[in-house]
Order: C-alpha cells, then sequence, then structure tokens
C-alpha cells in the first residue's frame, strides 16, 4: 500500500496483526498533516497498536509535523503502544532536541533495531519477503 499527497508519501513496508511498518517520504508539514494524521490514524483503526515509522527519505518536518508525530505517539500510547522513528536525518534530530522530544519519539539507526523494541510476537517478519506467487 503507498498512498500519496503532492508534497508527502506514505508507503507500508510490513506489517502484522499488531505493528506497521512505513516509509514516510517528503515533507511533513501544515498542508501535509491532515493527510498524514488521517492515514496513520486508519492504520491504527485497524488493530495496529504500534508503528515503526522509516523516515530515511523524510526531507522536511516542521513544528506542525513534530505535532503530527506527538498526536499519532498519544493516540498509540492509549492503546499500550508505541511509535519509533529509524533512519532519522541530522534535521529531524535537530529539531527533536531542540524540543526536548527525543524520550517522547524514540529514534533507532534501522528499522530492524526499531522492531527489537517491540515484544517478539508482535513484530512483523523483516526485512519484508515479497508475497509469493500461486505457482510457489
Amino acid at each position: 500500500m503507498s498512498t500519496q499527497t503532492h508534497r508527502l508519501t506514505i508507503t507500508e513496508l510490513t506489517d502484522s496483526d499488531h505493528c506497521a511498518v512505513l516509509r514516510i517520504s517528503g515533507e511533513l508539514d501544515q498542508s501535509c498533516e491532515e493527510y498524514f494524521l488521517g492515514t496513520l490514524a486508519a492504520i491504527v483503526d485497524a488493530e495496529r497498536r504500534h508503528l515503526v515509522l522509516d523516515v530515511t527519505a523524510l526531507v522536511f518536518c516542521d513544528s506542525r509535523g513534530l505535532n503530527c508525530l506527538l498526536a499519532i505517539r498519544w493516540l498509540l500510547r492509549r492503546l499500550d503502544g508505541k511509535l519509533i522513528l529509524a533512519g532519522a536525518g541530522r534535521r529531524l534530530s535537530e529539531l527533536l532536541v531542540q524540543t526536548g522530544s527525543t524520550e517522547l519519539l524514540p529514534v533507532r539507526y534501522t528499522v530492524g533495531l526499531a522492531l527489537l523494541d517491540l515484544p517478539a510476537d508482535q513484530r512483523p517478519a523483516w526485512p519484508p519477503t515479497p508475497d509469493r506467487g500461486e505457482d510457489e
């Protein structure tokens, strides 16, 4: 699954009953917040309590984007879930440090390391494997 607005793309990389791994690409700011929140809320509504966001391709995130991340974290915490960021670049990392958000939004170097923060029985397979065809 991949959904896109003019400046932000959200791609589901893999999932399990309790967790989804998503790649967030582009810019996360005021112009994309409704789309971002709506897309992630729908994933949470589908009973995913944990989200790992691969943000290696996120090139811009301002205070409105940070508020979006914090809102999703709040929603997941109400469900005893977690939001973990993977692969944050220098700018996003600096934003998290400057706003004191590093404890609220943990960052791991890779998706694989982020998944280790979750209970083993709730993690999706990583790296994802392509769907097998009917012939296999």
